[in-house]
């Protein structure tokens, strides 16, 4: 099973994110900011992140910066999700790392498609254990 770090100061979109990512079939760590994003890489790796901009302690481009330097994580997917919708916004996170951009609030459907573009669809068998685990219907 694929695990996503989610990292968001906002509860709400941290368990929209996570509703989403085990209905999928992947499993989910979470984080509320940079520093603590850090942190749980550190205690282990995830297969993508999805990325708030605008957090306490360490931003979004910060934190992204600090994973691309790494060469444990460097190669992790990162999906930049914030309500900054400037076309410099756009450029900053990709600047900084990003592989997608996308402008809160997000469309569920368009999130899925790249996160199953990016990481594949999971085994049935661990779609099925997440289910079990979150009480989802498959």
């Amino acid at each position: 099973m694929k695990q996503i770090l989610i990292v968001d100061d906002a509860l709400t979109v941290r368990m929209f994110h996570r509703q989403l990512v085990t209905a999928i079939g992947h499993g989910v760590v979470e984080a509320e900011n940079g520093v603590e994003a850090l942190e749980k890489l550190a205690q282990a790796p995830c297969d993508l992140m999805l990325v708030d901009v605008n957090m306490p302690f360490m931003d979004g481009y910060r934190f992204i910066r600090s994973v691309r330097e790494s060469a444990e994580w460097c190669d992790i997917p990162a999906i930049m999700i914030s309500t900054e919708a400037k076309p410099d916004d756009r450029r900053q996170a990709y600047a900084a790392g990003a592989n997608f951009y996308l402008v809160k609030p997000t469309d569920p459907q368009h999130l899925e498609k790249l996160i199953v573009t990016l990481l594949g669809h999971p085994e049935p068998e661990a779609r099925a254990a997440v289910n079990r685990e979150t009480g989802a219907c498959s």
